[in-house]
């Protein structure tokens, strides 16, 4: 597998790490983790090298207010010598920080979870312009220093979603060692974008990559139009291959962070990242990407990639869903798939998780980190769905 530094940490990690955000859980309940499966899984990719493992404290949560099962399962999976193998990260929960002393009960709390001394990679989680004013105001770079200094961490970083010229004022007001940013074929000019990766790149950062296939949505998705371009362009390589291969085509970038939430996964993936020529893609794979760009680009009404922010919503509507069915509609040219869809809307979500319950408080688009227009997004959800 390949290695590739970090940055001016000089740390190598491999070019492939483990995001423990959706992980097999039972009975589709998210706070309830397939242990068993989970650390199998775990085990296996730090077996067949993989040394990045990202977890955070809200992931496998039912609420943003609350601690995940995440973090506490991964101490669990990196018991009998697996914590020594991996470079940790986790993040510091901004949205939940009050006042200064917040962050160091939040830290302390997060080396108990996880039942270690300290964090490798330690980010503020998801910064955008209302968590970065929030960050700033509690001092959140003597917190930073003095963690460092004291050894509970190793490199700070950040985990962002916003606009480029936010991402840059974050770059430089302090002395980071890495970034994470949402980057695949779909979004180069989406948050920070390429702009953003060379900037930090430029500014010696290391670049951690989350969101490389969507949320699944880039495969789970596939439209019939890029299913033809596929077949028609006769490549071996799966969407999955073509997705991962084409971020990992970028020297700036160090890891890319896959959610995975099957051992299949985890053994196709490893296996991509094993290949000799992992970071070439031939004219006509490019070919097929940006042929398939545009197939999605003109399908996807609502770039949501369900990372749950927004969620609960006070009314009960289960907005991530809502809007995986509204896109999922437009998918595919296929009067049977959007009946399908529409019948599925009406009878797989309860009634109060429907998007007429919308109040249009606005809760949702606070805490958004895609700025997404949430309310105006139901409300067309609404018309089409429920008339």
């Amino acid at each position: 597998m390949l290695y590739r530094t970090i940055g001016k940490t000089g740390v190598q990690v491999s070019i492939l790490g483990f995001g423990l955000m959706r992980l097999p859980v039972i009975d589709g309940n998210s706070t309830k983790i397939d242990e068993k499966k989970a650390t199998e899984m775990v085990r296996y990719a730090i077996d067949r090298g993989v040394n990045y493992v990202d977890t955070a404290y809200p992931y496998h949560r039912d609420s943003m207010t609350k601690s995940g099962e995440s973090e506490p399962f991964t101490a669990r999976a990196l018991r009998n010598g697996y914590r020594g193998k991996v470079y940790l990260a986790t993040k510091m929960p901004c949205w939940l920080v009050k006042k200064k002393e917040d962050l160091t009960r939040y830290l302390n709390e997060q080396l108990n979870r996880l039942e270690t001394d300290h964090i490798d990679f330690y980010l503020l989680h998801n910064l955008n312009k209302g968590n970065w004013e929030a960050m700033k105001k509690v001092n959140v770079f003597e917190f930073l220093d003095k963690a460092i200094a004291s050894g509970k961490i190793k490199y700070a970083g950040f985990s962002f979603h916003d606009e480029i010229s936010l991402f840059k004022k974050i770059i430089d007001s302090y002395d980071w060692s890495f970034s994470q940013i949402q980057y695949n074929f779909l979004d180069e000019n989406f948050q920070a974008g390429k702009e953003g990766l060379l900037y930090a790149a430029k500014k010696n950062l290391g670049i951690i990559v989350m969101e490389p296939l969507r949320g699944g949505k880039i495969v789970n998705f596939l439209p019939e139009r890029a299913l033809k371009i596929m077949k028609q362009g006769a490549t071996k390589k799966s969407i999955v291959e073509l997705a991962l291969k084409w971020i990992w085509k970028h020297p700036e970038i160090s890891t890319v962070l896959s959610g995975m939430s099957e051992k299949q996964h985890v053994i196709d993936n490893i296996n991509y990242a094993e290949q000799e020529e992992i970071t070439h893609l031939s004219d006509f794979d490019i070919s097929l990407i940006k042929e398939m760009k545009k197939v999605f680009r003109d399908r996807i009404k609502v770039n949501c990639t369900s990372c749950e922010y927004c969620m609960p919503c006070p009314a009960g509507v289960n907005i991530p869903k809502v809007f995986s069915y509204y896109n999922n509609y437009f998918l595919f040219d296929s009067d049977s798939h959007r009946k399908n869809v529409k019948s599925m809307y009406n009878s797989q979500l309860n009634d109060d998780e429907k998007a007429s319950n919308c109040t249009d408080c606005g809760e949702c688009e606070k805490k958004c980190p895609q700025n997404l227009s949430i309310r105006k997004e139901l409300k067309k959800t609404k018309t089409l769905f429920e008339g």
